[in-house]
């Protein structure tokens, strides 16, 4: 069954994605993930990320501006891990990592997926009203 499940992850992270400015992905039908569910899927995606691109002193960041509760968390949760994240575009004297994200439903469960030009991550989450966990392994794709 979890092999099914990692199956049908990996097979919507690559038929769902769209192209988007620096070849990130993005959604166009995002599903609204609020308060402690946004929180707790951006906290996750969040240190993962940082686990593959290093530490957050040498890492400057910068994503797209938006006024969704998983964008506010997402961008609190880098700087959480001490990243600087630029968000007006407006980015001098520096080389940023470009990040993208999208959450979609599938299946009653919230797919979450964080790209820059050399990395995608994805995962599944079983969200609620009180957070969310993950219901699925975390993907990874690695780009040349």
């Amino acid at each position: 069954m979890l092999k099914l499940h990692v199956i049908i992850v990996t097979a919507a992270l690559a038929s769902g994605c769209q192209t988007a400015e620096y070849g990130l992905t993005t959604s166009s039908t995002p599903v609204a993930v609020t308060g402690p569910a946004a929180s707790a899927i951006a906290g996750d995606l969040a240190s993962r990320l940082a686990e593959q691109i290093g530490p957050a002193g040498t890492t400057t960041l910068k994503m797209k501006k938006d006024s969704s509760d998983f964008a506010a968390a997402l961008e609190a949760a880098l700087k959480g891990w001490g990243y600087t994240v630029f968000t007006d575009g407006n980015v001098q004297g520096v080389k940023p990592f470009d990040i993208a994200y999208s959450v979609d439903g599938l299946d009653g469960q919230v797919l979450a997926q964080l790209s820059t030009p050399s990395i995608v991550l994805g995962r599944a989450y079983a969200a609620t009203a009180a957070g969310a966990t993950p219901a699925s392994p975390l993907s990874i794709i690695q780009r040349n």
